[in-house]
C-alpha cells in the first residue's frame, strides 16, 4: 500500500487501484464512466525551458457520472491551490469574452435595477475584466480571485480584490466586512470547485435575502452533441446540465427561476438564481430547457452513453488529417494555447511532429511549452515570419473572431485555417 501526494494530502493506493471519491454533490459512489481520454498532464502547466527535460506530472482524465443525481464530475487527482494559486488565463486577452462581460453588466444593471447603493460581487473575478465596467457605473465591486498572480493583476487594474479561495467561512467574513451581494456573479467557476457544497453554502451566505445569483456554465448537453471532449480537463471537475445543477443548488435552498443559452465556450448556460423563498417565478425558459434536457436523454443515465465512441472517431480523423497535411509537404502552426488544447493535444498524441510551433496573445505563455507534448509558444508575430502553409485554431470556441484576426494570413500567403472540432473543418 501506497501513499500518492496530492498537495498537502495524501490519498491511499491499495495496489494499483486509486480509489474513486464519491459524487461531489449527493456522496453517491461513482462506478460509471462517461468518457475516458487516457493519461493527461494538468492543463495550465506550461513548461519553462529548464523544465523540458524534468518528470512530468500526468494523471488520468477519467470521467464519472453519478447514477443518483446525474451530475458528471472528474475525481479529484489534483487539489485547488495545486492549480488555481497561479493561474496562466489573463480573461481581458480575449476581446470577445471582454464584450460579453460589458454587454452582461448592462443587462443586469438594467433589469435589476443596481444602482451607487448596491454591491456586485464576483467569485472567481480573474482580472477585472468585468467588474471594471461595475466600477464604470459608479457601482460598488468586489472580486475574489484565487490565483495571486492574476488578482495582483486585477489590483494593479484599480479593482478591489480579495486573493483567497471561495469557501462558506470566508463568505461569513465577506460579508461583515462589506455586505451581501445584490449581483452575485459566478462566471465559468462552478465547474471548477472539488468541495461543491462547502462552495454553494458560502454563495448562499453572501447573497442578500432579494439579491440574484448569475451562474455562467458549459452546458454538458452542448458538450455532447458538439463533441466538445478537449473542454475536459483536471480543473474542469463538473460537467452540467440545467437537472444536475438545478439539484445541486436545492441542496443549500437555492432555486434557479429564470436561464439563458448562450454561445460562449460552445454552448453555455447563464442561470439565474434566487433563495427559496424570493417569490420570483420560474419563467417559460426553465420549463422548457428541462424539457428539453429530458426529452434528449439526460434525466437518466443511459442518455450519456456513446460518448466515447464519438471522441475516438474526432481522434482518427484528425490525425488522418495531419499525416496527409505533413506527407504533402504542409507547414503547420497552431493558434492559440488554451488549457483544452492540451487535452486534446496530449489524447491524440500530437507534437512538433505535427504541429511545429503554437502562438498566443497572453505573453505569459511566451517563451514556454505545452505540458506533455512540449510545444514551443511564440507571440502571434511569429506567424508572420514563417508564414506557415496551415493554422490550426485550437481555441475553436473563438473561430470567427481569430479567423478575423488571420485574415492577412489568408491574404497574404493563402494559408488554410481549420479548427479540430466537433469535426476537422476548414474555416473561410
Amino acid at each position: 500500500m501506497t501513499d500518492l501526494r496530492a498537495g498537502s494530502k495524501a490519498m491511499r493506493i491499495d495496489g494499483d487501484h486509486l480509489p474513486i471519491r464519491p459524487c461531489r454533490s449527493c456522496g453517491a459512489p461513482l462506478d460509471r464512466v462517461f468518457v475516458d481520454l487516457g493519461m493527461s498532464p494538468p492543463c495550465e502547466d506550461f513548461l519553462p525551458a529548464e523544465r523540458l527535460h524534468d518528470m512530468e506530472r500526468f494523471y488520468p482524465l477519467d470521467v464519472r457520472i453519478c447514477d443518483v443525481c446525474l451530475l458528471v464530475q472528474l475525481p479529484v487527482y489534483l487539489q485547488a491551490g495545486e492549480i488555481f494559486s497561479e493561474y496562466a488565463y489573463f480573461s481581458s486577452f480575449s476581446d470577445s469574452w471582454v464584450e460579453h462581460a460589458r454587454q452582461y453588466v448592462d443587462v443586469m444593471i438594467t433589469r435589476f435595477e443596481l444602482g451607487p447603493m448596491s454591491q456586485v460581487i464576483e467569485v472567481a473575478s480573474n482580472d477585472g475584466y468585468l467588474l471594471r465596467h461595475v466600477i464604470a457605473r459608479s457601482i460598488r465591486a468586489l472580486g475574489i480571485e484565487p490565483a495571486a498572480n492574476v488578482a495582483a493583476a486585477a489590483i494593479q487594474g484599480g479593482i478591489p480584490t480579495v486573493n483567497e479561495f471561495f469557501t462558506e467561512a470566508l463568505a461569513k467574513d465577506l460579508v461583515r466586512q462589506h455586505g451581501p451581494a445584490d449581483l452575485l456573479v459566478a462566471n465559468n467557476v462552478f465547474a471548477h470547485v472539488p468541495d461543491l457544497n462547502d462552495f454553494t453554502a458560502g454563495l448562499r451566505v453572501i447573497l442578500a435575502p432579494r439579491g440574484v445569483l448569475t451562474i455562467e456554465v458549459a452546458h454538458l448537453m452542448r458538450l455532447i452533441e458538439g463533441n466538445q471532449f478537449d473542454t475536459i480537463y483536471h480543473e474542469h471537475f463538473m460537467y452540467y446540465t440545467l437537472l444536475s445543477l438545478e439539484a445541486v443548488l436545492a441542496r443549500h435552498d437555492l432555486r434557479v427561476f429564470d436561464v439563458e443559452e448562450l454561445s460562449t465556450h460552445g454552448g453555455s448556460l447563464r442561470i439565474f438564481v434566487v433563495h427559496d423563498e424570493d417569490p420570483r417565478p420560474v419563467t417559460p425558459r426553465v420549463v422548457d430547457l428541462r424539457r428539453r434536457e429530458i426529452e434528449s436523454g439526460y434525466g437518466m443515465v443511459e442518455g450519456y452513453t456513446d460518448f466515447q465512441t464519438r471522441v475516438n472517431a474526432t481522434k482518427r480523423d484528425l490525425l488522418d488529417f495531419l499525416i496527409d497535411a505533413r506527407r504533402s509537404g504542409a507547414t503547420i502552426a497552431g493558434y492559440g494555447a488554451p488549457g483544452k488544447a492540451n487535452t486534446l493535444l496530449n489524447y491524440c498524441g500530437i507534437g512538433t511532429d505535427f504541429i511545429d510551433y503554437l502562438v498566443d496573445r497572453n505573453p505569459y505563455k511566451h517563451g514556454r511549452y505545452t505540458p506533455g507534448t512540449h510545444i514551443p509558444i511564440h507571440p502571434v508575430e511569429r506567424l508572420a515570419e514563417t508564414r506557415p502553409s496551415h493554422i490550426l485554431i485550437l481555441p475553436w470556441n473563438l473561430r470567427d473572431e481569430i479567423a478575423q484576426q488571420l485574415d492577412y494570413a489568408r491574404r497574404q500567403w493563402d494559408a488554410q485555417l481549420f479548427v479540430p472540432i466537433p469535426r476537422v473543418e476548414l474555416v473561410g
